[in-house]
């Protein structure tokens, strides 16, 4: 196990420091800025942020002899070896977390759900504390987008076909009335003319009562 320890983190040779997701600053002792580097925790470290693609922020990571005593650490924590991190659960759900961190290589754990953080460590085998109550998923089922839904919508199928009626039906009339008008012998067309006119008005009509029918059903059934 390969460790460098200084006594302050503004000390530590950049060409040192080979975890980019980390700083000195963040690992060093909260108490009095000591930092004892173990290269195989912070490897496991970085492991388990790459794993999880969101940032860890580390309440606790290596503590001098006196502030351990201060904040009342165990007498041996593996804190002291700066083999030990506490990890707030702020952005993290704590049973997928404790997963990757053992898929990573951590083995210690400790569990602090009223302070919301989770130990980890590279000690022997073990666990303690309560576990963490379980956490309603964050984000629900994505919406379907407003296009797609109005491309499958009834009502708009039923609306476009009463707008596509109503404009045929204008359309003839408009027509009719200039042959009427401008074209005397063609007088013979008028009634299929007219016919046609009301054959679109019954198709807008159809067309209006399947939207308002559209718009009834899918009421009835919860969907707005």
């Amino acid at each position: 196990m390969t460790t460098h320890a200084f006594a302050d983190w503004r000390d530590v040779p950049k060409t040192l420091w080979r975890w980019p997701d980390f700083s000195p600053e963040e690992i060093a002792c909260r108490g009095d800025g000591k930092i004892q580097i173990n290269e195989a925790a912070l490897d496991l470290l970085q492991a388990l942020r790459t794993r999880l693609g969101v940032p860890l922020i580390v309440q606790s990571a290596y503590r001098s002899p006196d502030y351990n005593r201060q904040v009342g650490g165990a007498k041996y924590s593996m804190h002291l070896q700066g083999a030990a991190f506490d990890i707030s659960m702020a952005n993290h759900d704590p049973v997928k977390f404790e997963a990757a961190a053992r898929a990573v290589g951590f083995t210690g754990f400790g569990f602090y759900p009223r302070q919301n953080f989770m130990h980890i460590d590279i000690g022997r085998a073990r666990q303690w504390g309560d576990p963490f109550p379980p956490r309603a998923t964050r984000f629900t089922d994505e919406p379907p987008r407003l296009r797609e839904s109005l491309a499958e919508s009834r009502t708009m199928k039923g609306g476009g076909a009463a707008g596509v009626a109503t404009l045929g039906a204008a359309g003839v009339e408009v027509v009719q009335q200039a042959v009427t008008d401008t074209q005397s012998a063609l007088q013979p067309l008028i009634p299929y003319l007219d016919t046609m006119r009301w054959l679109f008005i019954a198709v807008a009509l159809i067309g209006i009562v399947t939207t308002i029918y559209a718009r009834w059903d899918d009421w009835r059934k919860g969907r707005r």
